[in-house]
């Protein structure tokens, strides 16, 4: 894994990326973020759920949102979903998410990784948060970093 934000993924890679929460979200009505930094500078989860609310993740509609946030030089990530989703769901809910991005990256295919962890993300969330025709793009699919 590259050690450095910038060296993490290309523009193109990163566009392919945003392209992949568009699309996963049209079947949903779940909000998909994506956080890359340096590192989370100690406990991976308490880092992501800081980064969900400083990206005011909490404040869609149905508390639906789910955050993938990558700590480059720590050679982690970890998934955050908010209480709308981990209210329904069972504990391993984001097991199937992680191992699809686990095993791309344990090749170096972080961009892959991202975009398949992505749509299905998606495909699951969409089992209990349908994409209605009242929905709207609620946070921004631009990927942040830190």
């Amino acid at each position: 894994m590259q050690n450095t934000v910038e060296a993490f993924l290309t523009t193109i890679e990163e566009q392919e990326i945003v392209a992949a929460i568009r699309e996963a979200e049209q079947e949903t009505s779940g909000e998909i973020r994506v956080h890359i930094e340096t590192t989370s500078n100690g406990d991976i989860d308490t880092r992501s759920l800081e980064v969900f609310s400083i990206l005011k993740m909490q404040n869609t509609e149905l508390h639906n949102a789910v955050l993938i946030y990558v700590a480059v030089k720590d050679h982690a990530f970890a998934i955050y979903g908010d209480k709308g989703i981990n209210d329904v769901v069972s504990k391993t809910f984001w097991d199937d998410t992680k191992n699809v991005i686990q095993e791309h990256f344990k090749n170096g295919n972080f961009k892959q990784g991202l975009v398949d962890g992505i749509l299905l993300a998606g495909q699951q969330l969409k089992a209990y948060f349908p994409y209605t025709t009242h929905d709207y793009n609620e946070l921004d699919d631009s990927i942040s970093k830190g």
